[in-house]
């Protein structure tokens, strides 16, 4: 079966643990060429196109379109058309994921594992104080009666003794070992395991009214546990949809942005600084620049440029937290916070401060416009120094963001708005920004985030360092 192939999970970066088979381009049965793309697969933050390796056929599908599956599962099964449909079912038998789990296909069966290997007959002394049935099951498990304390009258082996003696130890977890002493005299003098007696005290159990199913009438665990789910109230089922609601499943990216801020949120101190800044000279800057230069940057894009500037002169920022550890990068890669169909992603410009406005630009469209299609690699998204994110497109005066770890911290920017300000003894009208710095309190300190946010105020009031 060597021109037999397994198509499996992909693994797109060392966060992957599962992706969604978004669609198959190829029918079963169908030949293919090196080159031709096989199927969409959808990870955490990506959609690419899988291209064939080599020649050949999809013989079987073994994945459901839309589903979710580990890295490494099986797929699908290339083979050329003249390999005899016998070898791929047991292909698809014997193949064992990363898990060394079968594959279960509703068109092929795994193969019947092997009997187990009898053990030899054990030589049973013909005085030994041991019931018939528990000698025929000894004779047959091979079980060395020797060993056993036999808990029947007079130390009598019993069947229910070489019945636990013919089982394979069970490891037993947990930390360290837990006392079974009984703490109230109201269990005492009943026949019963300390495991029942336990259970007895603590929810306040009657074990004189309990008949055991022990050996010999012993109560066991079991017996506890029943008398307590009887008297537990009945669970109230969850309450089904009501009309007209639609039920949307969690996508990859979806199940990963929650479970990434959900950790964000719940294991980092964030704190928060707020500070307003006019925007009246760098719009000016702007404007005056796009138009004698025919460019098209934003004013996100000079905010990108006068971020990774702060950064250069407040390195404390320009971190990343690792557990115990605190990570200072040498340069400003900088997240830019994109909304897609599918979720929010942060594709990174990588050493922002060595680039110019003109640069960042284009960088963020083309960087946008992948995001958008779900054609991001890994390396355009992972890791990072500093994120931010921008709404005041969307008319938002304010917001506080939530740090993207391993980042120390992000930026969150509002609207510009027109208001009222004093100068001097007059009012005047100004273009003010509200700015929210989201801090990890384990690596920066608040005069440290005061620091970064007074330094770009500065470069966003006097903007002369971040034309080209």
């Amino acid at each position: 079966m060597s021109s037999i192939r397994a198509f499996t999970m992909p693994k797109w970066g060392i966060e992957m643990v599962e992706g969604v088979v978004g669609e198959w381009k190829i029918a079963e049965g169908e030949a293919f060429t090196k080159g031709q793309i096989i199927a969409l697969i959808e990870s955490d933050k990506i959609t690419n196109e899988v291209e064939a390796e080599f020649d050949s056929a999809l013989r079987r599908i073994v994945a459901t379109e839309g589903e979710t599956y580990p890295v490494g599962a099986l797929l699908a099964v290339f083979a050329p058309l003249d390999v005899p449909q016998a070898d791929i079912d047991a292909f698809v038998g014997a193949f064992r994921g990363l898990d060394g789990k079968p594959v279960v296909s509703g068109a092929v069966s795994a193969p019947a594992p092997a009997s187990p290997a009898v053990a030899p007959a054990a030589a049973i002394p013909a005085d030994a104080r041991i019931s018939p049935a528990a000698r025929a099951l000894a004779e047959r498990t091979g079980v060395d009666v020797g060993a056993i304390a036999g808990s029947g009258r007079g130390g009598r082996i019993t069947l229910q003794d070489v019945d636990q003696a013919s089982k394979p130890a069970r490891p037993v977890g947990g930390n360290g070992p837990v006392s079974v002493d009984v703490t109230t005299a109201s269990v005492e003098g009943v026949y019963a395991s300390p495991m029942a007696k336990r259970l007895a005290v603590l929810h306040g159990v009657e074990l004189a009214g309990i008949t055991g199913t022990g050996a010999r009438g012993r109560i066991r665990k079991a017996d506890v546990l029943a008398v307590i789910d009887a008297r537990a109230p009945a669970a109230t089922p969850a309450p089904a949809p009501s009309a007209g609601v639609e039920v949307v499943r969690m996508s990859p990216m979806r199940k990963a942005i929650a479970r990434r801020l959900t950790e964000s949120k719940t294991t980092i101190p964030h704190f928060y600084l707020r500070m307003d800044v006019r925007m009246d000279a760098l719009l000016a800057l702007r404007e005056r620049v796009n138009m004698l230069r025919g460019t098209r940057c934003s004013i996100n894009d000079y905010l990108v440029r006068a971020v990774a500037l702060a950064l250069r002169q407040c390195p404390d920022v320009n971190i990343q937290v690792h557990g115990d550890e605190i990570h200072r990068l040498p340069h400003a890669d900088i997240a830019v916070a994109v909304a897609t169909d599918k979720g929010l992603l942060t594709p990174i410009v990588r050493a922002a401060d060595t680039k110019t406005v003109t640069q960042i630009a284009e960088e963020v469209r083309a960087l946008a416009a992948r995001a958008r299609d779900g054609k991001l690699q890994p390396a355009e998204f992972e890791g990072g120094s500093f994120s931010l994110s921008n709404l005041g497109m969307f008319g938002i005066d304010q917001f506080d963001a939530i740090i993207n770890p391993p980042q120390g911290a992000i930026l969150a920017v509002g609207a510009t708005r027109r208001t009222p300000i004093e100068t001097g003894y007059a009012l005047a009208f100004a273009s003010m920004l509200s700015l929210s710095l989201s801090c990890d309190h384990r690596a920066i300190d608040g005069a440290v985030g005061a620091q970064f946010m007074s330094v770009l105020r500065g470069l966003i009031e006097k903007p002369d360092r971040l034309a080209d």
